[in-house]
């Protein structure tokens, strides 16, 4: 347990940037599951559309140090090359 007045904000801090990252995460998510479901579907146009929203989605979570950079663009490449592929 936190003892130090100091300690002590940092646990309050980390708390709450816990619960910021774990939404923003989510929230990534639910975008790279539309993607997924799209391609699965086979649909083309709504793959295409859910990718162009999931991108902007998973940049902002490289902004704010939710997501490694490389990271966010090894999704990113092979999203869109499984998008591309559809027919």
């Amino acid at each position: 347990m936190a003892n130090s007045p100091q300690s002590k904000k940092r646990a309050r801090q980390n708390e709450r940037r816990f619960a910021i990252n774990k939404a923003r995460r989510s929230r990534i998510r639910t975008h790279l599951r539309k993607v997924e479901e799209a391609i699965a579907s086979g649909d083309k146009d709504a793959a295409t559309t859910a990718l162009r929203a999931a991108q902007p989605e998973l940049m902002r979570g490289v902004t704010k140090g939710v997501y490694h950079k490389n990271t966010a663009a090894r999704k990113m490449s092979r999203l869109s090359s499984r998008v591309k592929a559809l027919s």
